[in-house]
């Protein structure tokens, strides 16, 4: 690490660092260093520099990858095949059980889910990660002194406990808009492939899968209904080539070969096996399922008889289109499938 102090900048630029990295490299802050340091000592987190043998792999081969990474957790996670799972910071009730049931499934499979610990999508990746008994990496855009969102202080708790908390800045950074994209980056080009569960036309997400894409790592979206925004983001990371994702196994089927290992299997459970089965047991797809003719049947005729929201009822047909439970008619109509024998 010292060797960068006395590295010419050209040398430096080569390697990758950013002008800023290098300009700091020149002129250091020893006064703010020094404090960094008392910090680490105190805090009980560590610093990995860029020279470090347990610097991850991947992260060294994109663009501008960190000086040093301040951990506070389990460094060896570092090591781990990693997905990162991001979406809106306001999700449907739909997006984050989707997020939960994904990530703890894969993360029972053997993967670390890794995300930036935001509001929404990240958060619920977390928590489906830890309630799975798996490991999760949090990714920050400020200081590992200074949580953000404050809320999230307990999370960021039981993250160090079990798993990692990472960050590029220093002590005392605040939440600047400036950093979350820079964090971004971070968080793709820790993993192997990054899934979008929910997102915008304009969102932090679609930054993300677009550096992971530059990256040459995997992107995979999930589809949902045409009349939710939040759906949009995702569409359009499908039509510019992320793979739709139905199942936690149209993910494995890519990363395995990837990977060059053999993920493992969990116990095999309705909402497990299949992240959208879990549709089926809920009260409200139950009443809908119920609602349903066999015959072409109205959305609005739909909402009549269940009393959902219009917005509600169209993504829940879409889910359960998905799970092969109904088939779209002409006219915007629905039906449901006939599952009964046939004589």
């Amino acid at each position: 690490m010292a060797e960068c102090f006395n590295t010419t900048p050209r040398e430096l630029s080569a390697a990758g660092l950013a002008a800023e990295t290098i300009d700091w490299l020149r002129a250091p802050d020893w006064d703010a260093a020094e404090k960094d340091l008392r910090w680490l000592e105190s805090s009980g987190a560590a610093l990995l520099p860029c020279d470090d043998p347990g610097y991850p792999a991947l992260l060294r081969q994109i663009n501008d990858a960190p000086i040093a990474l301040f951990l506070r957790g389990d460094s060896a996670l570092l090591g781990n095949p990693q997905l990162a799972m991001v979406g809106s910071r306001n999700p449907s009730a739909e997006g984050k059980r989707n997020a939960a049931e994904f990530a703890a499934y894969l993360a029972r499979c053997g993967l670390t889910i890794t995300s930036g610990m935001a509001l929404g999508i990240d958060a619920e990746s977390h928590r489906g990660a830890l309630k799975a008994g798996g490991t999760t990496v949090a990714v920050w855009g400020t200081g590992l002194d200074k949580p953000y969102p404050p809320s999230h202080r307990e999370l960021a708790e039981e993250i160090a406990n079990t798993g990692l908390l990472v960050s590029e800045f220093p002590p005392g950074t605040p939440p600047l808009p400036y950093n979350f994209p820079r964090r971004n980056r971070l968080i793709s080009g820790l993993s192997v492939g990054t899934l979008v569960v929910e997102a915008a036309q304009v969102s932090g997400s679609l930054i993300t899968a677009r550096l992971a894409s530059e990256q040459g790592r995997e992107v995979f979206a999930i589809p949902g209904s045409i009349h939710n925004p939040l759906a949009r983001g995702c569409h359009r990371l499908i039509r510019e080539g992320a793979k739709l994702v139905e199942s936690a196994g149209d993910i494995l089927e890519e990363l395995a070969p990837l990977l060059k290992l053999e993920l493992s299997t969990p116990p095999a459970t309705a909402s497990a096996a299949h992240p959208l089965a879990a549709a089926a047991d809920d009260a409200e797809y139950r009443l809908l399922i119920e609602s349903l003719d066999y015959a072409p049947t109205s959305v609005d005729a739909l909402v009549e008889r269940t009393g959902l929201t219009p917005d509600v009822v169209s993504s829940m047909l879409l889910m359960l289109e998905l799970q092969g439970q109904v088939e779209a008619a002409p006219g915007g109509r629905y039906s449901r499938v006939n599952k009964r024998p046939t004589s």
